[in-house]
């Protein structure tokens, strides 16, 4: 893995980006923590390693440890590994409709919100869910320039794989009815070949361009916000897919030791040429922050009605020629690749690119984001691919009557964390967060206990073990770091999250409390 020269981050000339590489630990004093009252009890050094656990924790820690109090189990801690933090710190300053519940009260929320800006300020938001609603069709730009009062907007469908545009958006980007769907994307049209207001994967690039960007002061605040509120759920760390303009607000707050918990950034397709001029591998920087892989969408997702099918339905986002050089240059370049696919067409094209590097080099660990839908044929090529399913359980919850109308005849292999486990495929899970709640406990319940609560294919379940393996051991593997985490071990980063009667009551990271649930 590639590795900072020594003392790299000794010396600042007052740039920002020259202390981005080390967090603040000024304030440590004492010579180590130990947590008490928890099972196993547990001690950390002033490094912030685990010095002790169990019965020994105590005399480990020393007379001089500062004694932390803790009530419940102590777990590894607990890794959200696929998130979107800008996305997740864009819901904090723009419209919000994920509690719209039909198109009406969307519709009224949006009125609201735009009454509040100029005439021509930009409505932008996210959330909005149609398959929720009495009537699930589609809105359309004529209802949205009602609502919004002719200004431009930008609406974000709940997966991110749609947009609702209005027409003074779609006349800002020049989209019109001679204007050609882009590869990868799709425009819907009415009856007369005008654009009905949705956008479809790439199809929203033009209008997403003009869309004005919060300032750094507001995205760091927001940022800051957003990872507290993800170590109150007992997320310790996390691999983010995000943008150059999140990883540029990371590394604002990393340099202000403002990180309250762990980030693995994976860039976008888009910024591989730039680390490959620059020569970044996997693994660069340190367990605070640091990169892995490069984020490529192979398709769409099922509630946009975009997941690439092997019955040819879907949308295809990369062709296999583009598809098959990308994976090329990251295997060369030592950087490893997030590759979305949610329906089995896309899957099986993944595991076609991936197999001729298995093994490409030390820490060659790729992955096949969400893999929704995988044909029983191909859940042994995982393996020899030496691909890693990164998943979503409660993906499925919010997904199984959309599933059962548009995949009928494929659900009993769908969200199939159980038959790929079976298959000895590595598993990783994360929550998709803000598509769906980042709460890791609930995605652990998903993937053990809803299916035999819904009757819906028991049989893809995974037990309480093998969950939350997938959100410690698992997420530790994907980006090269089981030697220092993803277990309660002597040597290893004490990262824990501490549970209690279902909930968590701690979460510590580094050996300190990052939250912790008030008496």
């Amino acid at each position: 893995m590639a590795q900072r020269p020594p003392r790299a981050h000794r010396r600042r000339d007052g740039r920002d980006h020259e202390g981005d590489h080390r967090q603040d630990l000024r304030f440590v004093t004492v010579e180590a923590t130990f947590f008490a009252g928890c099972k196993p009890e547990v001690a950390a050094g002033p490094d912030g390693r685990i010095i002790g656990v169990g019965p020994g924790a105590r005399a480990a820690a020393g007379r001089r440890a500062e004694v932390i109090r803790l009530r419940g189990e102590a777990w590894p801690g607990l890794v959200d590994s696929h998130i979107h933090l800008e996305g997740l710190a864009e819901k904090r300053l723009e419209l919000d409709l994920a509690k719209a519940a039909s198109l009406d009260d969307a519709l009224a929320r949006i009125s609201g919100f735009a009454a509040q800006l100029p005439s021509d300020g930009w409505v932008v938001g996210s959330g909005w869910y149609n398959d929720a609603w009495p009537d699930p069709a589609f809105p359309n730009r004529k209802q949205l320039d009602a609502a919004a009062g002719d200004r431009p907007a930008f609406l974000h469908r709940k997966d991110g794989h749609s947009a609702w545009v209005s027409s003074a958006a779609l006349k800002r980007a020049k989209i019109d009815s001679t204007t050609v769907d882009p590869p990868g994307g799709v425009i819907d049209r009415d009856d007369l070949g005008e654009p009905t207001g949705i956008l479809r994967e790439t199809a929203m690039h033009k209008v997403a361009g003009l869309v004005p960007v919060p300032s750094d002061r507001l995205l760091d605040q927001a940022m800051a916000r957003t990872l507290r509120a993800l170590a109150r759920l007992g997320v310790t760390a996390v691999h983010s897919m995000d943008s150059a303009r999140a990883f540029r607000s990371l590394q604002r707050l990393y340099s202000k030791g403002r990180l309250k918990i762990r980030v693995t950034y994976n860039l976008p397709v888009r910024d591989l040429p730039h680390a490959e001029r620059m020569g970044i591998r996997s693994g660069w920087g340190d367990p605070w922050l640091r990169t892995w892989g490069v984020k490529a969408f192979l398709d769409g997702s099922l509630g946009s009605r975009t997941a690439e099918m092997l019955d040819g339905s879907g949308t295809a986002r990369l062709s296999q020629d583009d598809l098959t050089d990308i994976v090329d240059r990251c295997a060369r370049a030592r950087l490893n690749v997030c590759l979305h696919a949610i329906g089995d067409g896309a899957v099986r094209r993944a595991l076609d690119a991936l197999t001729p590097h298995a093994g490409a080099w030390r820490y060659w660990r790729p992955r096949i984001e969400h893999a929704q839908c995988v044909n029983p044929k191909d859940l042994g090529r995982f393996e020899r691919a030496g691909a890693i399913a990164s998943m979503q359980p409660i993906h499925a919850v919010a997904d199984r009557e959309l599933a059962d109308e548009y995949w009928p005849g494929v659900t009993a292999h769908a969200y199939a964390w159980g038959a790929l486990e079976r298959a000895g495929v590595r598993l990783t899970f994360g929550s998709d967060a803000p598509v769906e709640t980042a709460d890791p406990l609930l995605g652990i319940d998903a993937a053990v206990a809803w299916r035999r609560r819904a009757g819906w294919h028991p049989d893809l379940s995974v037990s309480r073990a093998s969950a939350i393996r997938a959100y410690t051991v698992g997420p530790a593997y994907a980006v090269g770091m089981e030697r220092d985490a993803g277990s309660l071990v002597i040597g290893k980063l004490c990262d824990m999250t501490v549970v209690d009667d279902g909930k968590v009551t701690a979460t510590v990271v580094g050996g300190r409390v990052s939250w912790r649930r008030p008496a």
